[in-house]
């Protein structure tokens, strides 16, 4: 990694990390930080993952070649207005949101998009602050690289070479296309895992039966309903066109669903779910979802040399089996990189306790 100068605005859990795995891959990189909770950046600065603490964002961010702007979506015009003065014509402006139709609007309404390459690393936990980041929060997680039509396409490979760089896997999508795949795939299935929620605890009985028994793959596919209320209230309001397009058409499938099961059609009921298992099955790195594979721990891991090898020896020498092993790419709103299937559950409690006694981070899930 080149010994270039880094601006931070905002030093939580991601850009955090950010700063974390830049020094472990280069302690010569100059990092710049501004945090409006002044602890945590004087703890990053005790640490050595900050070199200069702005006590505002003024002209000390001037020299960055990169500045990483990692503050909540409401904050984020704020500060881009106030760069726009600041930064030099070669500095790059970044961010780490997970919609990025809004700040490319505001990038464009400011003239900054010759400055700016979005950015999502979809990666992260439910734990938050600079305190709970590390130095291989982005190794092997996929990192979306957002452009419009007037990026700076000519500084893309050198933003796409610093992801490698953090253990990263990048990704080149257009920020229009990147809202509405992260509203399939991420957005509408926490609204539908709400949802569903909703509507068994309003079918329940006044003895909570269905709660009482709602275990294996319900509990299991409405896990991410406990996330934070607070933050999909933003990510909806923000990504609400593109999750809209895709609740529609999930109404209409829903609505076709609900035609065959209606009508007892049971040759389509069939090819429904012939043809959902055959591309569920086609996705990379299937190590065992948590819908039908409820044995599975997950490991948070540094990619480095022996870190499977000592997992599968202290699992060896307990006569534990893994049945299958895979590293998870996607990780938003999700800990652990390194996923293991065990063959049942007694064998997966095992695991937690001889891996746990033996040094390995291991997460497990509600």
């Amino acid at each position: 990694m080149k010994d270039y100068t880094l601006g931070f605005i905002g030093l939580g859990l991601i850009g955090g990390s950010i700063a974390k795995s830049v020094k472990r891959v280069n302690p010569d990189v100059k990092i710049i930080a501004y945090n409006r909770t002044r602890s945590r950046i004087e703890k990053a600065f005790e640490e050595g993952m900050v070199d200069i603490i702005a006590n505002e964002v003024d002209d000390t961010f001037a020299e960055c070649d990169f500045i990483f702007l990692c503050t909540p979506v409401e904050q984020n015009n704020t500060y881009l207005k106030i760069l726009k003065g600041i930064i030099n014509e070669n500095s790059i402006i970044t961010d780490v949101g997970s919609v990025k139709s809004p700040i490319h609007k505001a990038i464009e309404k400011l003239g900054l998009e010759g400055n700016f390459i979005g950015g999502h690393p979809m990666t992260g936990s439910e734990k938050t602050g600079y305190e709970n980041g590390s130095n291989h929060l982005f190794e092997n997680a996929y990192y979306v690289i957002s452009t419009s039509d007037g990026s700076p396409m000519e500084r893309v490979p050198e933003f796409e070479s610093f992801v490698k760089e953090i253990g990263a896997l990048p990704i080149i999508l257009d920020y229009k296309k990147h809202d509405l795949v992260v509203a399939a795939i991420s957005h509408m299935p926490h609204i539908i895992a709400s949802t569903l929620v909703n509507v068994v605890h309003k079918s329940d009985d006044n003895e909570g039966t269905m709660r009482q028994i709602a275990a294996g793959g319900f509990k299991d596919i409405t896990r991410i309903a406990s996330s934070s209320p607070e933050m999909w209230e933003q990510i909806c309001t923000s990504n609400s066109e593109s999750i809209s397009l895709m609740l529609d058409s999930f109404i209409k499938d829903m609505q076709t669903a609900k035609d065959y099961v209606d009508n007892k059609d049971g040759a389509s009921i069939n090819n429904m779910f012939a043809n959902s298992r055959e591309y569920r099955d086609s996705f990379p790195d299937k190590a065992g979802g948590p819908i039908d594979k409820p044995s599975v721990i997950y490991c948070d891991v540094a990619d480095e040399a022996g870190v499977i090898a000592k997992i599968a020896t202290l699992l060896a020498k307990n006569d534990i089996s893994i049945k299958n092993i895979g590293i998870i790419h996607n990780r938003m709103f999700e800990e652990g990189v390194l996923s293991l299937e065990l063959y049942d559950d007694s064998d997966r409690d095992y695991a937690i306790t001889v891996l746990s006694v033996g040094g390995v981070s291991v997460i497990t899930r509600k």
